[in-house]
């Protein structure tokens, strides 16, 4: 399986195969799950002081917070998508 990285805003890059879910902060059950991985050691704080727009969930129980919109994400997700299948 070939790894696909997804730019998550400042330079910054996630394998896009490792990542479950892409989330919006603003919830209290978000906002929750933030802290208890700041707590357990599993918070990457991607945003270099910026507001956060995106949460984003990994297999491994990391989260990485980005300061990119989740549907900008989703979009260079698809698009990652379409050239792998345009490639093969």
């Amino acid at each position: 399986m070939e790894i696909r990285l997804i730019n998550i805003g400042y330079g910054n890059i996630v394998a896009g195969n490792r990542v479950v879910a892409i989330l919006a902060p603003d919830s209290a059950p978000i906002k929750r799950i933030v802290t208890e991985a700041r707590t357990a050691k599993k918070l990457i704080d991607a945003t270099y002081g910026r507001r956060t727009r995106a949460v984003i969930i990994t297999d491994s129980d990391y989260v990485i917070l980005s300061p990119v919109q989740p549907e900008t994400m989703a979009a260079r997700f698809e698009a990652e998508e379409e050239e792998i299948r345009s490639s093969h």
